[in-house]
C-alpha cells in the first residue's frame, strides 16, 4: 500500500524534474513554495468568488501555475521539456484584465483590503504572487531560468487579482475603502 509520504525529505533536501536534489531553503524551492502558495491562495478566492466567469478564469490560472511550477521544478537539461507557458499567456491575462478594466470605475488612491469576503481573499492572493514574482525574478537574475513570459506572466496575474477584487468588492455592493481619510 502506498503512502502519502516518501522521507526523500527529511534530509532536509527536495527532487527535482530530472537528476539532484536541493535543499530546501534553496531559491528554486523558496520560488517553488511561493507559487504553490499562491494557487492555493487563488483556490481560496475561486471558492469565494461569487461570478462563475470568474471561477473558470482562476481555474485556468492555477493550471498555468502548475506549468510554471514544472519548468521552475525542472533541472536545466530538462527544462525545454516543461516549458509551456508562452507570451500568448500572458496576452490572454491581458485580455481578461482589459474586460474588467473597462467596465470599472479604478480608485483613486491605494484602497484597504478587505471590502468583501472574496475581495479580501483576492488581495491575498495578489501579495502572493508578487512574492512568487520577486522570488522568479532572483532566478531569473541568477540564470536559473530562462523563459521569458514568466516574469510577465505573474505581473500580469497580479494586476488581474487587483481588478478582481474591485470586481468581487462591486459584486457585494460594498464600496472601496480608501486608505487615505
Amino acid at each position: 500500500m502506498s503512502t502519502f509520504y516518501t522521507r526523500t525529505g527529511d534530509d532536509g533536501t527536495t527532487g527535482l524534474l530530472g537528476e539532484g536534489r536541493l535543499p530546501k531553503y534553496h531559491p528554486r524551492i523558496e520560488t517553488l513554495g511561493a507559487l504553490d502558495e499562491a494557487s492555493a491562495a487563488l483556490g481560496l478566492a475561486r471558492a469565494l468568488a461569487s461570478q462563475e466567469g470568474t471561477k473558470s478564469i482562476l481555474a485556468e490560472i492555477q493550471r498555468d501555475l502548475y506549468a510554471l511550477m514544472a519548468e521552475v521544478a525542472a533541472t536545466p537539461e530538462n527544462a525545454a521539456r516543461f516549458r509551456t507557458l508562452s507570451l500568448a499567456r500572458v496576452q490572454w491575462l491581458e485580455s481578461q484584465a482589459d474586460a474588467l478594466e473597462a467596465r470599472l470605475p479604478p480608485p483613486k488612491e491605494f484602497i484597504l483590503p478587505g471590502d468583501s469576503l472574496p475581495g479580501a481573499a483576492f488581495s491575498l492572493a495578489r501579495t502572493i504572487v508578487r512574492r512568487a514574482e520577486r522570488r522568479l525574478a532572483e532566478l531569473k537574475e541568477r540564470g536559473e531560468v530562462e523563459n521569458p513570459a514568466l516574469l510577465p506572466y505573474l505581473n500580469r496575474l497580479s494586476s488581474l487579482c487587483f481588478l478582481l477584487e474591485l470586481s468581487e468588492n462591486e459584486a457585494a455592493g460594498q464600496q472601496t475603502t480608501l486608505a487615505k481619510k
